[in-house]
C-alpha cells in the first residue's frame, strides 16, 4: 500500500506503508510527514489537510493528536459517501491509467512499487491544481444538499 499526499503547490512523495494501516500507523505518517509538511509549506497555520472516512482516520487517538494541532492547519470535515470530493482519488485514477498502459505490466511487487513511484512522479501539474481550483463549484452543491445527494 502507498499513502499520498499534495497539495496546488506540488505532490510530496508516497510512502510505502508496509504493514496494515491501522490508527497507530495512521497517527504515524500524519505526525511524521504531514505535520512537518504543513508547518513548511503554511507556517500560518492557514494550510487545510483532507482524509476520508477510513476506520483509522478517526480513530480516538488519531482525533486527539489533530485537536492537539488545530493551530497548524485546519482539519476539513467531509460528509461520508462523497469520493469523488476526495481529490486525491482522481491522482490515484491516473496513478491506474497509467500503469495499465505499461507494457510489459509489472510482474512483482518490486516493480509495481516502482511503476506505481514514478507514474506519481508524472502527473502533470494541471492534474491536480485543477480539482483543487474547482472545490469551491463542488463544495457549494454539497453545502446546499446539506451533505445530501448531488451530481459530485
Amino acid at each position: 500500500m502507498v499513502w499520498g499526499m499534495f497539495s496546488w503547490h506540488d505532490l510530496r512523495p508516497l510512502i510505502r506503508v508496509e504493514q496494515r494501516l491501522n490508527s497507530t500507523t495512521y497517527l504515524s505518517i500524519v505526525a511524521d510527514q504531514v505535520h512537518p509538511i504543513m508547518l513548511m509549506v503554511y507556517p500560518n497555520g492557514d494550510g487545510f489537510f483532507q482524509q476520508d472516512y477510513a476506520p483509522c482516520h478517526g480513530a480516538p487517538i488519531v482525533q486527539e493528536w489533530f485537536q492537539e494541532h488545530e493551530g497548524d492547519f485546519t482539519l476539513l470535515r467531509w460528509p461520508p459517501q462523497s469520493p469523488d470530493l476526495n481529490l486525491i482519488e482522481h491522482l490515484w485514477d491516473e496513478v491506474k491509467r497509467t500503469i495499465r498502459q505499461l507494457v510489459p505490466q509489472p510482474s512483482n511487487l518490486t516493480e509495481l512499487d516502482s511503476a506505481i513511484h514514478q507514474a506519481w512522479c508524472q502527473i502533470p501539474r494541471i492534474t491536480f491544481q485543477h480539482p483543487v481550483e474547482s472545490m469551491p463549484r463542488r463544495i457549494a452543491p454539497v453545502l446546499k444538499a446539506k451533505g445530501g445527494p448531488t451530481k459530485y
